[in-house]
C-alpha cells in the first residue's frame, strides 16, 4: 500500500490551510531575533492532523 502523499491528495480546503499554516511558520522564523527561541510546533501540529486526515482518506480507514 502506497502511504506517500501528494499534493493532490488535499481537497482545495486543506491546500489553503496548510498555506496559511506554512505562511505563518515562515512568520514567526522571520520574526525570530537570532536566539532560535521561536516555538511552531502548535502549527506543526495542525500540519500533522490535515496530513493524517488526508491519508485516512487516501487509504481508506476511518
Amino acid at each position: 500500500m502506497d502511504a506517500d502523499l501528494k499534493f493532490s491528495d488535499f481537497t482545495t480546503g486543506e491546500k489553503l490551510r496548510l498555506a496559511g499554516l506554512t505562511a505563518r511558520m515562515a512568520k514567526r522564523g522571520i520574526a525570530d531575533d537570532g536566539t532560535g527561541n521561536v516555538d511552531i510546533s502548535d502549527l506543526q501540529a495542525r500540519v500533522k492532523r490535515i496530513e493524517n486526515e488526508a491519508l485516512r482518506r487516501k487509504t481508506g480507514k476511518k
